[in-house]
């Protein structure tokens, strides 16, 4: 492998410049044309702005920071900044030290969620779920404080979009990091300049399209302080490297049209796998770097209640969406009126209203946090991330099961209607009930096809099951939470007090009647 210590690309403005307003659409894209390191079925992309695997994802994620100076969306997506500089920017990129800062930040993260239907899981925000440690907690982070300041401002008042790269190649786990130096994350050496970095990183989300990369060791046990890492990397720093997954987007752009293909053609985030090649990470982009320190990160930071309230609003967008099409097209089969078919999609509508309240329930009964923050209630966060996997299971099945082969015999692309010799027989045969044309039809079902049948949608179901990992772990999180913060000793003390009213000889509470005088037995 070559050494590459180059310098990292500038940020887009100069460090210590102050914004007034986040990033707009255009300058987001124009920042994507840094040259970084993608590669995608053979060959490096020169541009993912005009690549035909990642252009429109990027242009989705656009719409979200045009959002920022649009009239009617400006209002509820800004809010002044804490850093000092006098500017705005998103609510959620800012340490929440009230419940309605969790309530601005929700209505900022609705709003963008209604722009990507839900379907874009790694939008900006998500990562602000961290970002916010920084400005909560600087000295945590100990001799790494200014770098943690540093971020947390510029994070804020450009509202940067930073991938999340945490999962180590699933490479003999059962050993230790130590012994599989040649795969996992690890410094190579130390420099003047900073670390230089090797190893990779899975399933980083949407990282050919971020403007930087928060890398972290996790959860895995180590010793070796050359693995104990926490930093953030340039998107286009030199040895930094991006082997793409397969794009939806591109196939369907190839082999069929965005009318067949309306959710894989825009909302694709590539997972791809990041590979750091003796790349340098400057001093200045280093948040830990310690032993210890990389083992608490998570508990000591507490970014995951933020996370999770994040999530909840993406995920009830999702469902929303859903729930929509399913009706659509059961409207179009003609068969909605069935009292079990209104069961299965009410059952769907019990599931979304169940989540909103577990997402309210974060937010008005917030918990204190770390570095006088507030922070989203655990309990109920808990909740969300050990039912959500098997809710979307559910409404995959409800959708395939009520919809059943309207999902399947359908035209094979767009431009079948463009022809006169078949359109007649398609307008005839493939129409719909209630009046609805073999066009709408077609439409309806064919985007309930990508949500819940394509290739895109099976990889969006294994992304909503493994979201926040096994939900084993999340009920063994809410059985500790209620032993250690007294919600067990209640219910237990619940039992207790019910026996206190009586015992072998009958009624020991004072205001309820022995049957001494009508009792046959024991007398």
């Amino acid at each position: 492998m070559t050494t590459t210590e180059g310098t990292t690309p500038a940020p887009a403005e100069p460090a210590g410049n102050a914004r007034l307003l986040p990033q707009t659409g255009d300058e987001y894209l124009e920042s994507l044309r840094d040259g970084r390191e993608v590669w995608i079925y053979g060959e490096r992309v020169k541009d993912v702005t005009t690549h035909p695997a990642f252009r429109n994802g990027a242009r989705s994620m656009a719409r979200l920071y045009d959002a920022f100076h649009k009239p009617e969306t400006a209002s509820t997506m800004l809010r002044p900044t804490d850093t000092g500089s006098g500017g705005q920017t998103h609510p959620f990129f800012k340490v929440a030290r009230s419940k309605q800062d969790l309530r601005d930040s929700v209505a900022a993260i609705q709003t963008w969620q209604d722009i990507g239907f839900g379907w874009i899981g790694r939008t900006p925000d998500y990562k602000a779920a961290m970002l916010t440690s920084l400005g909560a907690i600087p000295e945590w982070y100990g001799e790494y404080e200014s770098n943690a300041r540093f971020w947390y401002k510029e994070s804020q008042e450009k509202v940067l979009h930073m991938a999340h790269a945490i999962a180590n190649p699933p490479v003999d786990r059962g050993l230790p990091v130590e012994d599989t130096r040649d795969v996992f994350v690890h410094v190579e050496r130390e420099t003047d300049a900073g670390l230089i970095i090797s190893g990779a990183k899975v399933v980083a989300t949407g990282s050919p399209l971020t403007q930087n990369i928060f890398v972290t060791h996790f959860m895995a046990p180590v010793q070796d302080k050359a693995f104990a890492l926490t930093f953030i990397a340039p998107s286009a720093g030199k040895g930094i490297k991006y082997l793409a997954r397969a794009s939806y987007e591109q196939a369907a752009a190839t082999a069929s049209s965005p009318f067949d293909y309306p959710l894989s053609s825009r909302l694709d985030e590539n997972d791809a796998i990041l590979i750091f090649d003796n790349a340098l990470i400057p001093w200045e982009n280093v948040l830990v770097y310690d032993v210890a320190k990389v083992q608490e990160f998570g508990v000591a930071t507490r970014w995951t209640p933020r996370a999770v309230l994040q999530s909840s609003v993406r995920f009830t967008t999702k469902l929303e969406f859903v729930i929509g099409l399913i009706q659509k097209a059961l409207h179009i089969t003609g068969s909605r009126d069935p009292k079990a078919v209104q069961a299965q999609l009410g059952e769907l509508i019990a599931a979304r209203n169940m989540l909103v309240g577990l997402r309210d329930g974060m937010i008005e009964g917030a918990e204190p946090g770390p570095g006088g923050a507030i922070e989203p209630n655990q309990a109920y966060t808990r909740a969300y991330a050990a039912h959500a996997p098997a809710i979307y299971r559910r409404m995959r099945e409800v959708a395939q099961t009520v919809v059943s082969s309207g999902l399947i015999y359908l035209n094979s692309h767009a431009v079948d209607f463009s022809n006169p010799e078949i359109r007649p027989l398609m307008d005839r045969f493939m129409r719909g009930s209630n009046g609805t044309t073999a066009l709408d039809r077609s439409r309806i079902m064919k985007t309930l096809w990508d949500a819940v049948g394509s290739e895109f949608g099976g990889r969006h179901d294994l992304y909503e099951l493994n979201y926040f990992g096994q939900p084993q772990a999340h009920h063994l999180a809410s059985f500790g939470g209620a032993m250690t913060d007294g919600t067990m000793a209640r219910m237990e003390g619940l039992v207790d007090r019910f026996h206190e009213d009586y015992d072998l000889d009958g009624w020991t509470a004072p205001d309820l009647i022995r049957a001494d005088d009508v009792r046959t037995i024991g007398k």
